[in-house]
C-alpha cells in the first residue's frame, strides 16, 4: 500500500485531475500534475505543476523520480507514455486498458470479442469500407475512430452518399460507422476495481445530453433493478476482462428494454460528479484508493442526486462576444444544492465550466428542484 504523505502523479490538469487533487489532499497526499496548460484546473491547484507535453521527455522523468505511483484523468493521454511510466512507478489504469479506450475501433472489436452487447458497427478506413457496410447501418452515426469526445467528431448519416461526405469532411481518418439505435434512455455505471479483483458500483445514473453533451444525470436511474443490475454486471464484467484497476465508466443505451454499451472511459466520468456530494465515498477519492491498494471505500449513496452541467453558453447570455459571470445567487439561495466551479482560465461556448448537484431523501423533488435551478441559471431546451 502506498500510504500518506506519498506523492502521487497525475497526467491531465482538467476539472477530473482538480477533484482528483482535492480527493488525494484530503487524505494526506502530496500531487504532481502534468499538462501542457499553465492555467490547468488541476495544476493550479497540484503541489506541484509540470508545465509540458505528454511525451516530454524531463517531464515524465520528473514524475517518475516524484512520485509513488501515476494515474491519469482522460484517455487521450499517449499509451507510449503510460507505458514509459510503468518501467518506473505502478501506473493505474495500465496502458493497455487505456489503449482499448482510447481508439473506438480497438473498443468496438473488444466488446464484440468478449461478448458484450454493443451496436451494428463497421471499421471505415476507406470510401470502399462505406461501399461495403451493410446497409442495415443506415440510418447511423459516423465517428472518428480517435479524439472524439462530446459529440465532436461525429456525423448522423442517412445514407451511404452523407457518409461519403462526412468521411471527407473529417479527413478521411479511419472511423467507426455505428447503426443509430432508437433510444429508450441513456445510463452509465460508475464502478472501482482494486488490484485484487474487487469491485464496487456506483448507483447507476440516467443520462440527458444535448448537443452531445451531458447535460442531466439522475441517480439512482428510474429504471428497474433488473436493468440496473444487469447494466452493473456488464461494467464489472468489462472491468474484470481488461484487469481495470482504477475508477472507469461505462455508458449504455437502452433500447427496447435490451442495454447495450455505447463506450468506456477509463477514469472517472462527469455522469459520476453525483458522488461528490451523495455517496458515502465519491469516484475520486477511489481512483485515489484503487492507486494507492488501499481497500475501496463503501459506493453507496445516501441521498438522491440530480446533476446539471454548467457549459460556457451561460457566460454569453448577455453579450454574444464577451463573457459575464452568471449569477450564482440563483443556486446558492438553494439549501440543499451544491455548486461545484471547475476555476477555468476562459469561459467558452460548449466548454463544462462547472456543474451543481442538487440531493435530498425525496428523489421527484430533487430532481424538481434540479430543474428549476437549472431554468433559473439560463439553461434552455433549444
Amino acid at each position: 500500500m502506498i500510504l500518506p504523505p506519498a506523492t502521487l502523479g497525475m497526467l491531465g490538469g482538467g476539472q477530473l485531475g482538480r477533484f482528483f487533487v482535492i480527493a488525494a489532499h484530503e487524505m494526506g497526499y502530496r500531487v504532481v500534475v502534468l499538462d501542457p496548460d499553465p492555467h490547468s484546473p488541476a495544476g493550479r491547484i497540484a503541489d506541484e505543476h509540470l508545465v509540458a507535453d505528454y511525451a516530454d521527455a524531463d517531464a515524465l522523468n520528473r514524475m517518475a523520480e516524484a512520485c509513488a505511483a501515476v494515474t491519469t484523468e482522460f484517455e487521450n493521454v499517449p499509451a507510449d507514455t503510460l507505458a514509459y511510466l510503468s518501467k518506473f512507478v505502478p501506473v493505474r489504469p495500465s496502458a493497455e486498458s487505456v489503449a482499448i479506450c482510447q481508439n473506438r475501433s480497438q473498443e468496438k472489436a473488444f466488446l464484440k470479442a468478449n461478448g458484450f452487447p454493443h451496436a451494428p458497427y463497421a471499421d471505415i478506413r476507406s470510401e470502399a469500407d462505406i461501399g461495403a457496410a451493410n446497409a442495415g447501418l443506415f440510418p447511423g452515426i459516423l465517428k472518428v475512430a480517435r479524439f472524439g469526445y462530446d459529440g465532436k467528431g461525429q456525423a448522423r448519416v442517412n445514407s451511404r452518399e452523407e457518409a461519403l461526405a462526412a468521411f471527407q469532411q473529417m479527413k478521411q481518418e479511419a472511423c467507426v460507422l455505428e447503426a443509430m439505435l432508437p433510444l429508450d434512455y441513456e445510463i452509465s455505471v460508475v464502478l472501482a476495481r482494486d488490484e485484487n479483483g474487487r469491485v464496487k458500483c456506483f448507483p447507476t445514473a440516467e443520462n440527458s445530453h444535448r448537443h452531445g453533451i451531458l447535460d442531466v444525470s439522475i441517480a439512482p436511474a428510474r429504471a428497474s433493478g433488473c436493468m440496473t443490475g444487469n447494466a452493473e454486471e456488464v461494467a464489472e464484467g468489462i472491468a474484470q476482462k481488461m484487469g481495470y484497476i482504477g475508477t472507469m465508466a461505462v455508458e449504455f443505451f437502452v433500447v427496447r428494454g435490451q442495454l447495450y454499451v455505447n463506450e468506456m472511459a477509463p477514469r472517472p466520468h462527469n455522469s459520476g460528479h453525483y458522488t461528490i456530494d451523495a455517496c458515502i465515498t465519491n469516484q475520486f477519492e477511489q481512483q485515489v484508493r484503487a492507486l494507492c491498494g488501499l481497500p475501496l471505500g463503501e459506493a453507496k449513496a445516501h441521498s438522491a442526486a440530480v446533476m446539471v452541467n454548467l457549459l460556457g453558453d451561460i457566460w454569453f447570455q448577455q453579450d454574444a462576444h464577451h463573457s459575464h459571470e452568471p449569477d450564482w445567487n440563483q443556486l446558492l439561495a438553494v439549501p440543499n444544492l451544491k455548486l461545484h466551479l471547475y476555476g477555468k482560465h476562459h469561459a467558452r461556448p460548449g466548454r463544462k465550466m462547472g456543474h451543481f448537484t442538487v440531493i435530498g431523501s425525496n428523489a421527484e423533488a430533487v430532481q424538481k428542484s434540479a430543474l428549476a435551478g437549472r431554468r433559473a441559471i439560463g439553461i434552455t431546451d433549444e
